[in-house]
């Protein structure tokens, strides 16, 4: 019986063994496969956002130029911001475009193709704010780096897992706005983490945050759709390129991609989707 059993549970490694190798993969097999998944989270006006029912925007426009020069079908899937990394990394989507700033902290989970656009972090405050500039809110060293805050009761408002929540949760020496411990765990929290900028809005509409932190296109949408209550500050939070994550075992996919930003680039079509959707760019 003893043998048996250990016969069945080698016949069950081997089997497993050999399906995954030919099923569990979480590469793109390029040659294939005829549909692309791309991965984003609607909510992130130009680049990304839902009208009629309809995928609009930047990133949807050039996901869909570089599937139809790939020769494959697109298809979109509406995920929250924070499950997107995860998913590419479990092989549930094969690329994503949602805004993406590549990161240390991203790249040990998936890889970036080539940057397709730049990204600039910004802050709004409401009409009525004291609060000019990146400048009212920290005091510097003579080099100019933050070595504390100038007001420790300011409220910050973010989407959740976005480069403005990175930046904004580290502390005042990362030009962020928590107090942390030595093991890199919050002591005082002031950030505040949404589902999308659009709840962040709100929150700072009504008060619950001081300063809303967010990519600058999205941004000038949320103000001049609320004109009478909220603005933008003078002075830049961060500066970023944005680009397309993939699976780290997705290496074909990957250069096919670049090959085509590359191309999308050099003929100017890279260009004109970006103009259509940020004229003054």
């Amino acid at each position: 019986m003893k043998k048996i059993i250990t016969l069945a549970l080698v016949l069950a490694t081997v089997f497993t063994t050999v399906f995954c190798a030919t099923s569990c993969s979480k590469a793109y097999d390029f040659d294939k496969e005829t549909e692309l998944v791309m991965a984003t989270n609607a909510a992130f006006p130009p680049y990304e956002y839902v009208d009629g029912g309809e995928y609009y925007g930047i990133d949807v426009e050039i996901a869909k130029e570089i599937a139809k020069r790939l020769n494959k079908t697109l298809r979109i899937e509406d995920i929250e911001f924070d499950s997107i990394i995860g998913g590419i990394e479990s092989g549930k989507y094969d690329m994503a475009l949602a805004g993406l700033t590549v990161t240390a902290e991203r790249q040990k989970s998936v890889s970036f193709s080539d940057s397709y656009a730049n990204g600039v972090q910004i802050m709004i405050v409401r009409k009525d704010s004291a609060y000019t500039s990146i400048d009212d809110f920290f005091n510097y060293d003579a080099e100019g780096n933050p070595v504390s805050l100038k007001k420790t009761d300011v409220k910050i408002g973010v989407q959740k897992t976005t480069t403005g929540d990175i930046y904004a949760s580290s502390d005042v020496t990362g030009w962020g706005f928590n107090d942390l411990k030595e093991d890199g765990s919050t002591e005082t929290e002031r950030v505040t983490r949404y589902n999308n900028g659009a709840d962040a809005v709100e929150a700072l509409k009504t008060g619950k945050v001081d300063v809303v932190i967010i990519d600058n296109e999205p941004a000038k949408a949320f103000v001049n759709a609320n004109p009478n209550d909220i603005r933008i500050l003078e002075t830049e939070y961060t500066n970023e390129d944005y680009a397309i994550a993939v699976n780290k075992d997705s290496k074909v996919l990957l250069d096919k991609i670049n090959e085509t930003l590359a191309a999308m680039k050099a003929d100017g079509t890279l260009d004109a989707i970006i103009k259509k959707y940020i004229p003054a760019q």
